[in-house]
């Protein structure tokens, strides 16, 4: 897991799929955390990810730093804990004047039955899970 987050804190922008009906939408985000040995991420209930989520939790996640690349399969579950919030916002302080822990948009979901690979032109495909 600790790999998988330090690629994607390192590119700062990864692209996020999720699916609407039966059309994929593929935004850029750029919250990752970890917190309590899992994976989070970071949205807004108000958006319409969040919406697309909540009616299919799987995502897949891309992301490239020039050399390598990264996908990520997995479930996306939201946790509403105030703490849960409160580490993310703590993580990318420039979010707090947008999202607060205790606001009714603040969103935060961990990932679980994660398989990811990295990736790159040259050697195998590391693979990942957790």
């Amino acid at each position: 897991m600790q790999e998988v987050y330090d690629f994607l804190r390192k590119c700062e922008t990864y692209f996020l799929t999720t699916m609407e009906g039966d059309q994929p939408r593929v935004r850029p985000f750029g919250t990752v955390d970890i917190f309590e040995g899992k994976l989070y991420i970071q949205t807004g209930k108000v958006k319409n990810v969040s919406k697309q989520i909540s009616e299919n939790p799987k995502i897949e996640i891309c992301a490239f730093d020039g050399n390598n690349w990264i996908r990520v399969q997995a479930i996306a579950v939201e946790d509403d804990r105030r703490e849960a919030k409160q580490h993310m916002l703590d993580a990318y302080p420039e979010l707090q004047a947008m999202y607060a822990a205790d606001d009714d948009n603040t969103q935060v979901l961990y990932l679980k039955d994660v398989v990811a690979t990295m990736a790159s032109l040259s050697g195998e495909p590391k693979i990942i899970r957790f």
